[in-house]
């Protein structure tokens, strides 16, 4: 393995990232392990009563964000520039990469280059004080949902090219299941509070389409 190879892999995967300390990211995460546990997905991805959807919002993305950092990590040395030179999901759908401030112009790169900058984009948004307050008491900026929604629309991506790329390969690992749990719960949650575009969906529609409440 090249050295570039072995700096890129220790980069892309990332310490797990704990809920927001300031809010009440610890009992909300204990209702998201409850729920989970008891297989009923209506009630885990539903705003319990009486909470902030912000607070809501906050700890379910960094629970998708350490999701698909873990399991990406996995893939690291299957997933290189030579065997998938375009981020791509499929024939038809090829994600370009820009982040409005150090890109701006959308770039053509490899799927494990555009991973690596999608994850370091989240990341900043994740420890911006500004965006997912860390201390109690401090608010969430107005456009906290809109931030949602672009950290879970480029999620997706990473399922997407996960499923039309590397599916083989994860079967072949045995985490066929995990892959398969953590994705329905995400694209349940994205659909429960209208995250992620249909027309962004539409690589996995047929997926989709195929998996139940329940």
């Amino acid at each position: 393995m090249s050295l570039f190879g072995l700096g890129r892999n220790s980069r892309t995967f990332r310490p797990k990232k704990s809920a927001p300390a300031g809010t009440k990211g610890a009992q909300l995460r204990k209702h998201i392990d409850a729920t989970l546990g008891s297989g009923n997905l209506r009630e885990a991805v539903s705003l319990p009563p009486g909470e902030d959807l912000s607070e809501w919002l906050a700890v379910n993305t960094v629970d998708f964000y350490n999701a698909v950092n873990l399991l990406y990590n996995t893939l690291t040395e299957f997933c290189t520039p030579e065997t998938c030179p375009t981020m791509c999901a499929g024939p038809k759908y090829e994600y370009r990469w820009a982040d409005g401030v150090k890109v701006k112009k959308p770039i053509e790169c490899s799927a494990p280059e555009y991973i690596e900058y999608l994850m370091e984009w989240i990341e900043c948004q994740l420890d911006d004080e500004k965006i997912f307050p860390q201390r109690l008491g401090l608010p969430f900026p107005r456009n906290f949902e809109e931030v949602v929604r672009t950290i879970c629309k480029r999620l997706f991506r990473v399922y997407a090219h996960i499923y039309h790329s590397h599916f083989q390969k994860i079967c072949a690992l045995g985490e066929e299941a995990h892959l398969n749990t953590c994705f329905k719960h995400f694209i349940f949650f994205c659909q429960h509070f209208a995250l992620v575009d249909k027309k962004e969906l539409a690589p996995l529609q047929e997926l989709i389409d195929s998996i139940q409440w329940r």
